[in-house]
């Protein structure tokens, strides 16, 4: 069985993973194995964006990427068409080498709808959490301007729509920020749903 597993800005989502693989699931975090695509393409990304975008060690900063075209969507674009398809056969690979050992897994991922996994999840999990908590969370956990905290979660207003519409079980689920045994009861009773 493979379970997707997202959430909004600062729910939780990373958390639910971590308890998820205390239970035994494998969790591949799809932001991190974008870090990886973006290591293994890291010539094509000199060759389009120039090699501004080196840290002092050589490898790519992420972050002066992210500079150079999080504000232009041609440039995203560019950039998306150079890391995805590698992102997405290193999905792949993961999901067939857990298949192949006859596990169940878990595919954590801000962005899950738009990765090939998508198509072929059992069970879709939904971390959700209260905005005050969220807005805490994030000042907390990046130190970024309120402006720039509202932008990140104004640009999700329309998250769960989306996954609403998948053909697997899905579940929501809350994470409050009090305890996480709340959190952690709550995903071991899907997984009792879903037989795991």
């Amino acid at each position: 069985m493979i379970i997707g597993l997202t959430g909004t800005y600062c729910a939780g989502k990373n958390y639910a993973a971590r308890l998820l693989e205390a239970r035994g699931l494998p969790a591949l975090d799809v932001d991190k194995l974008g870090h990886r695509a973006i290591e293994l393409e890291r010539d094509l990304i000199l060759a389009r964006f120039g090699r501004e975008v080196l840290g002092p060690g050589g490898a790519v900063d992420r972050r002066r990427l992210g500079q150079r075209v999080f504000a232009q969507p041609g440039e995203l674009a560019a950039l998306e068409a150079i890391v995805h398809p590698r992102a997405n056969r290193l999905i792949d690979e993961w999901i067939a080498g857990q298949r192949s050992q006859g596990r169940s897994c878990v595919i954590n991922a801000a962005l899950l709808h738009r990765s090939p996994a998508f198509t072929v999840l059992d069970a879709l999990i939904i971390v959700q959490a209260p905005l005050p908590v969220r807005l805490i969370r994030a000042r907390r956990r990046d130190k970024l301007p309120w402006g720039e905290i509202f932008k990140r979660v104004w640009s999700q207003r329309n998250f769960t729509v989306q996954y609403l519409r998948k053909n697997a079980d899905t579940y929501r689920v809350y994470n409050g920020g009090y305890s996480g045994r709340c959190l952690e009861r709550q995903l071991g009773a899907i997984l009792s749903r879903l037989g795991l």
